[in-house]
């Protein structure tokens, strides 16, 4: 099975990141080795000296190569994914997507109802590529600015209302779609290091929403334990 992380800044991450994505390979290697390959057209960490995905300075310098693979981008979201999902699946014959975008979208792109078109747009993509695709959907975590810049967070929750719907309105027994939870104990003041990006114990938990998904609906993986580092 190909899964394929699709993400923003909180995917991609940055120099010196563990990620989650690195959290989500630990758990793969410890519940379904070899029966799994990380697929994606990219590989690399953002940089902001470049301001631009040029490292490939993990904090694990022996994350394999292979497993690092993505589609995920600093500054990107469904706006900017829906357009490549088609062509990254088809190359790369994805069959699971692990999708986190949507806050990027709604702080700097589009509103709630525009974005929730482009998820559409990608699901519709996605299964042009692959009819039996299936995909599990994080959805926002409103960040710092939401505590102070309440039009934003209203358009935070409204569209995580019109992805749930989205979710239930678009699955299907062939390719199915399922919404994870975001974890209850999620802290942005002790899981990012700077109110949006997730720091290690943000990463696991991010890893965990997706694995519990997959695991409680499709019995893929297992349950999420943390692992060191």
């Amino acid at each position: 099975m190909r899964f394929m992380f699709v993400g923003d800044s909180m995917t991609i991450g940055r120099a010196g990141d563990y990620t989650w994505r690195y959290r989500m390979w630990q758990h793969l290697e410890a519940t379904a080795a070899g029966s799994y390959e990380i697929v994606g057209p990219r590989t690399e960490l953002y940089e902001a000296t470049a301001d631009a995905p040029v490292s490939h300075a993990y904090a694990d310098p022996t994350f394999p190569a292979g497993a690092r693979r993505h589609l995920a981008g600093w500054g990107e979201g469904w706006l900017h994914m829906a357009p490549l999902i088609g062509g990254a699946v088809a190359e790369t014959r994805a069959d699971v997507l692990l999708v986190s975008l949507g806050l990027i979208d709604l702080g700097f792109y589009t509103n709630s109802d525009q974005t929730s078109e482009n998820v559409h747009a990608f699901a519709a993509a996605a299964r042009a590529a692959n009819p039996r695709i299936r995909a599990v959907l994080l959805p926002v975590i409103p960040n710092v600015r939401a505590q102070y810049d309440a039009p934003f967070a209203a358009e935070c929750a409204r569209f995580n209302e019109l992805l749930a719907k989205a979710v239930a309105d678009l699955d299907e027994p062939g390719s199915p779609l399922l919404l994870a939870s975001v974890p209850e104990s999620y802290d942005i003041a002790t899981d990012t290091y700077d109110g949006t990006h997730p720091g290690p114990s943000g990463e696991h938990k991010l890893a965990a929403a997706f694995a519990t998904a997959m695991h409680q609906a499709w019995g893929l993986g297992g349950p999420y334990a943390t692992r060191a580092p």
